[in-house]
């Protein structure tokens, strides 16, 4: 009995060593997440943003911090339970504007005297100073719709009814609220703000587009004459089938707008103006109805009125895009190998394309910010691995090296054992080169024989890059024992627009033959477990994994499908976005069925034999609660092994502290049944 005491205190003890040195669901929520660095006018302090969450509250907190240049005298300057964010700096460098509690705050950079220069009663969600600080634009939900206790006087409980004329009513986790976000602008004197006008006053329209876009779609000219802005001027069921936003140039004087992207039917975003006046930039799509298609950098005169693409030598697709204070140089971030980088644009460069990545690292860039301190910039930027959560680094743009700045997470980071990871390539069936990103557990000894996982990745179109996720943590999974095959199967980004392009109207072809490549060529090591694999993956992960789970002869023995597609004619029917479908899927399935019947998971369900993990949320409108219903009630009724995980209180994603902590019991205890 002693002896059986002693091997019990020994486990429990092994047990809490490796909580204390691995990586556990607990330990990351408790991680600080870092955005938003902006650098001060002079270039000596560098203010951003940490988001933390509390277990306990179930929700996430930000407050605002302050350091120096070089990484030194860290302090926070806004912080309290309304969660200030969306910090910068006025231009003028001697305040630093804010939103708290729905309103726009100022503060002196040391964080004193803060004073509310806003009272909006719907509330802001987005601001900005003009360059000469004339002016501050706000963003502002205009209520402008009925609901049908309002139009039925006589009713008033039936404020939860809809009457519905065209779709897009609902959009990824929300019903349309009745309101729009409309862009507004205020004369503005060092703190002082006059009444604002509404630039899209009665406009049935938003900008910045919904859900995603921000503060990043709006850009004031360096003069303060005119406001350029994005929206898509769409609605009903015209917007549930168009990706066609435009940038809008508002002229203060003539109060006039111009829609100076007109005839362009894909996404145009995000506009900047060069400094000098004589141009602008924005990021465009092409391809009418193709969220991921090439996002190119187009430049335009402003006097003749003339378009550029200067990245039509370069295969890549771009994200922010930057003017230098001379107006010459662009700086942007693009994906490339499945990493994320700054670039830049020089008109005097020799080389074709005129495009120089800036740094070349193994991580993704998310963010930068700079100003120019003499002739050359001073710039910072934040970045992330698989192994480091976001942080802040000063960029050294001629040598292209970074320099870690802030230090949040680094003391537990410390403490903590993380796996190795590796970047294999593997030949595909089709003869391509595929890189694949294998993440081994901490302490990993390659005479043992490991579990091993297939990542699937979602999208269909999103990179498996160097991202630090709060969901699918390949750290956490490694830190259990597993180790995981995350590749860049055919329709990811960063490989060039074939390699993207090649899933669109494919969906169970190619990609799933990567799939298997590459697990196939992980299973030849050694130290992987060939008789102990599973597939795991989300949206369209999920449909991988369903996809596999009828076609992939034995090779599994345990599946997870996170808010998977499982009925491709019942999701079509169900979804909101139906530009994404339409181009992916070839159109409706009354009119090219061949996708429909040749994809679809739910076609191959007779071939299941393998233990699953179904986990599906209420609020998720782009792959809705039913296909995930679906698919448990087809293992449940062939006596598959089989669990449903559902969530009444997320979208797309786990965003709440204690759901995802849950998630994660629930995916690894599903793991040690099935795969352990």
């Amino acid at each position: 009995m002693r002896k059986i005491f002693i091997a019990v205190a020994f486990i429990i003890m092994a047990l809490q060593t490796m909580a204390q040195d691995h990586l556990t669901p607990e330990l990351l929520m408790k991680l600080g997440r870092v955005s938003e660095p902006r650098v001060s006018p002079d270039g000596k302090k560098v203010l951003y943003n940490v988001r933390y969450m509390d277990i306990a509250a179930n929700k996430g907190n930000s407050d605002l911090y302050m350091m120096d240049i070089n990484g030194q005298n860290v302090k926070p300057v806004a912080v309290g339970p309304e969660s200030p964010f969306s910090g910068k700096w006025r231009p003028d460098g001697r305040k630093i504007g804010y939103i708290e509690g729905g309103q726009v705050w100022e503060m002196n950079p040391d964080g004193s005297d803060k004073v509310k220069i806003t009272d909006v009663k719907e509330g802001i969600s987005g601001f900005g100073y003009s360059p000469k600080m004339g002016y501050l634009w706000y963003l502002s939900d205009v209520k402008l719709d009925k609901n049908p206790a309002e139009i039925y006087t006589d009713l008033p409980k039936v404020d939860g009814a809809r009457i519905i004329d065209g779709l897009f009513y609902r959009h990824w986790t929300e019903w349309h609220d009745y309101a729009y976000s409309h862009i507004f602008l205020a004369k503005y004197n060092n703190g002082k703000v006059d009444a604002a006008i509404d630039l899209m006053e009665g406009e049935r329209f938003d900008c910045s587009l919904q859900p995603d876009g921000g503060e990043e779609q709006i850009a004031f000219s360096y003069d303060d004459s005119k406001i350029a802005y994005t929206s898509r001027k769409l609605n009903g069921t015209d917007e549930a089938l168009s990706t066609n936003s435009d940038i809008y140039v508002y002229t203060i004087a003539s109060k006039k707008t111009e829609d100076v992207s007109q005839g362009m039917n894909g996404y145009d975003t995000n506009p900047r103006f060069s400094p000098d006046g004589k141009k602008m930039l924005w990021l465009s799509m092409e391809t009418p109805g193709y969220e991921a298609d090439k996002n190119r950098i187009l430049t335009y005169d402003v006097a003749t009125k003339a378009k550029t693409d200067i990245t039509k030598n370069f295969d890549y697709s771009s994200s922010k895009a930057e003017w230098d204070a001379n107006s010459q140089r662009i700086y942007f971030i693009a994906g490339m190998e499945a990493t994320e980088q700054i670039c830049m644009f020089d008109p005097r460069l020799h080389s074709v394309s005129r495009i120089m990545p800036i740094t070349k690292v193994v991580a993704d860039i998310t963010d930068f910010d700079f100003v120019m301190q003499g002739k050359e910039p001073v710039m910072i930027a934040s970045m992330m691995s698989i192994s480091l959560p976001t942080e802040v680094f000063k960029v050294d743009l001629a040598k292209g090296d970074l320099k870690q700045l802030s230090q949040v997470n680094t003391e537990m980071l410390s403490k903590l054992k993380m796996g190795k990871v590796e970047k294999r390539m593997v030949k595909t069936t089709d003869g391509k080169e595929m890189l694949v990103w294998m993440i081994l557990p901490p302490d990993f000894d390659a005479t043992k024989k490991y579990p091993t996982l297939l990542y699937c990745q979602g999208g269909p179109q999103s990179t498996v890059s160097q991202f630090f996720s709060y969901r699918w943590n390949f750290q956490l999974i490694a830190a259990n024992g597993y180790i995981v095959v995350a590749p860049n199967r055919r329709g990811l980004p960063s490989f060039g627009q074939q390699w993207n392009a090649e899933i669109s109207g494919d969906w169970g072809g190619q990609a799933m033959r990567d799939y298997l490549s590459a697990i196939d060529d992980a299973a030849k090591e050694p130290y992987v477990n060939k008789d102990r694999m599973g597939a795991v993956g989300a949206s369209y992960g999920g449909y991988s994994v369903y996809w596999l789970a009828g076609h992939h002869e034995k090779r599994f023995k345990t599946f997870i499908a996170h808010d998977g597609v499982f009925d491709l004619k019942s999701m079509y029917g169900t979804t909101e976005e139906l530009w994404f479908v339409n181009h992916d899927l070839g159109g409706p399935y009354w009119k090219n069925l061949k996708s429909y019947e040749q994809f679809s998971p739910d076609k191959f369900v007779q071939n299941w034999d393998t233990p699953i993990l179904i986990i599906h949320n209420e609020k998720d409108f782009r792959v809705p609660l039913g296909q995930g219903m679906e698919a448990f009630t087809a293992a449940q009724l062939q006596k598959i092994p089989s669990r449903f995980l559902y969530f009444p209180d997320e979208g797309h994603w786990v965003l709440k502290p204690q759901n995802s902590i849950l998630w994660n019991r629930i995916f690894f205890d599903w793991l040690a049944r099935t795969l352990k």
